[in-house]
């Protein structure tokens, strides 16, 4: 790389980090500002990157070291938002050193002292995500060690702090999200607390940067359930840099898992497709086919919600067979939920976002009667994506039977984004002309949800 930049071999240097990355000619478009087609033609020879405001767009966009180029590139001052992602409008700068540090401080930013109603968090999207994925698969994971005054944290305690995000999870599947958010930080802000006072051995730290990663990763899917957006992809953010400490990529691809799910429900499709696909390539040498199963069902959710129905079919596929081959001895103890119900819910719900109703159907129903009965939310959303397509296809009478069959099954359940679907299922009844049912189901849902819908 450096003979190459030396050389103004740009056209080597598109290729050499491509290889050593998980990026695509779209993710370096998107990081450069040049046109995947104009990188295309430089790759191949056809075209060549001599006019120097490209030159710099191409050398900061990637966020080459300072001592590697012989141009004098600008570079950012003292509390201005770095020039090499302008659209970044996080807490964390991912171009910053991706050490032990590091971590920390983006952790600990994230969980804050104030309540999180009083944070203002900005939304992270395209350019400046990929930012993120780019650091995560390219840095070097530094040694993590802590001879520090404080008490030794044993392996002992570590599985302990391990067992306590087990269970959250547990409770997230059968309860929703909505009192769990709270528990998740305060859990993450000990761990964090370890992290900086405690000593450790080199084994140990890896193990609690990989229990910070998880407890980030799934407090941020908390907020996310509980309809906090926003806040979530920033402590998914920061899963990230805890999972790049613990050298444990899988945990990587868990928090890119929920930032794929986070792009696709926000008006982002293709972060979703991005996201899934990084993880993928990160974990491709890891035997872990439920893993890369479900990273699947939701690269599929993005191409479907861009209407790329082949991508989607292909991708659904893909991981319909991954799934039927059997679990790894490598695959997360963390996936325990992933099963041939799941597959069918997933493509069931792509096949709504493409308007195959029908098949909407008898995917999501085959995959109600089959998923793990303690996944109630789950369950609970393929049935009101169920509804939604009866009443797509005009079945009035199955649809609101449905969407009641859902709200049976959640009752108790604490899911802002459970709330979501059947107001979203509760409107559209109501635009087709079936105001009187609508108004029933409303009904029905604030007693149930305990929600005005």
């Amino acid at each position: 790389m450096r003979s190459a930049l030396g050389a103004w071999d740009f056209a080597l240097a598109s290729r050499l980090i491509r290889q050593r990355s998980s990026l695509r000619q779209a993710d370096m478009a998107a990081l450069t500002g040049l046109s995947q087609a104009y990188l295309s033609m430089l790759e191949a020879g056809t075209r060549r990157l001599t006019n120097i405001d490209k030159v710099i767009s191409f050398l900061v966009g990637l966020g080459v070291p300072d001592e590697l180029i012989r141009l004098p590139i600008p570079r950012r001052s003292p509390g201005t938002v770095p020039v090499s992602s302008p659209a970044r409008t996080g807490l964390d700068d991912p171009a910053l050193p991706w050490t032990a540090a590091r971590m920390v401080a983006a952790l600990s930013e994230v969980v804050g002292s104030e309540p999180v109603e009083r944070r203002k968090f900005l939304a992270v999207s395209g350019m400046a995500l990929t930012a993120y994925v780019h650091h995560w698969g390219m840095a070097e994971a530094e040694p993590l060690a802590r001879a520090q005054k404080g008490s030794r944290v044993t392996e002992g305690l570590a599985q302990q702090l391990q067992g306590t995000i087990d269970h959250l999870r547990t409770m997230d599947a059968s309860a929703g999200s909505g009192s769990l958010a709270e528990l998740g930080r305060t859990h993450l802000t000990l761990v964090i607390s370890l992290l900086k006072n405690s000593s450790y051995s080199e084994a140990v730290g890896r193990r609690l940067a990989g229990i910070a990663a998880d407890t980030a990763a799934q407090t941020g899917w908390f907020y996310f359930d509980s309809g906090q957006h926003v806040v979530a992809q920033h402590y998914l953010l920061a899963a990230l840099r805890a999972a790049h400490a613990s050298s444990d990529p899988r945990l990587g691809a868990a928090a890119l898992s929920y930032l794929a799910i986070h792009g696709y429900s926000t008006g982002n499709p293709r972060d979703a497709v991005s996201a899934a696909r990084a993880a993928r390539e990160k974990t491709r040498m890891s035997d872990t086919p439920a893993l890369h199963a479900m990273l699947l069902t939701r690269q599929a959710r993005g191409h479907a919600k861009l209407g790329e129905e082949q991508a989607a079919r292909r991708a659904l596929g893909q991981a319909a067979e991954l799934c039927a081959g059997g679990r790894s001895e490598n695959d997360p103890h963390w996936l325990y939920w992933i099963s041939e119900g799941e597959i069918r819910g997933q493509a069931g719900s792509c096949h709504l976002d493409l308007g195959n109703h029908a098949r909407a159907v008898e995917s999501l129903t085959a995959a109600e009667a089959t998923i793990n009965p303690t996944e109630l939310r789950t369950r609970a959303q393929f049935l009101t994506r169920t509804a939604t397509a009866h009443l797509r296809m005009g079945d009035i009478e199955a649809a609101c039977a449905t969407a009641h069959d859902a709200l049976s099954r959640a009752e108790h359940l604490q899911s802002a984004r459970l709330n979501e679907h059947v107001r979203e299922f509760a409107n559209e009844l109501a635009t087709a002309g079936h105001a009187a049912h609508a108004s029933d189901l409303t009904e029905r849902a604030a007693t149930v949800l305990r929600t005005e819908l």
